[in-house]
């Protein structure tokens, strides 16, 4: 495959907002997944559950993103295009 056809295969436009958290992956065996995350200043981290972000706390993590307690709510951040 060419580089052209290759990067077409692995972007996505507008898959990440700019100023929002976003799940880049999930990575590690299935008793202790961990994730990339980008974060709203653009800054990536690697989280595990417990780990807190300035956006809140990740209560899990599964193949297709993360739960995040905010302000005593429960969001899931779903990886773009899953």
């Amino acid at each position: 495959m060419s580089n052209a056809t290759v990067k077409s295969a692995a972007t996505q436009k507008g898959a990440l907002k700019k100023n929002s958290v976003s799940v880049l992956g999930i990575f590690g065996p299935k008793a202790d997944l961990h994730a990339l995350m980008r974060l709203s200043s653009g800054r990536v981290k690697e989280v595990k559950t417990g780990s807190r972000v300035a956006s809140g706390t990740v209560v899990a993590i599964d193949e297709h993103g993360i739960m995040l307690r905010q302000s005593g709510q429960t969001k899931r951040i779903a990886i773009p295009g899953s």
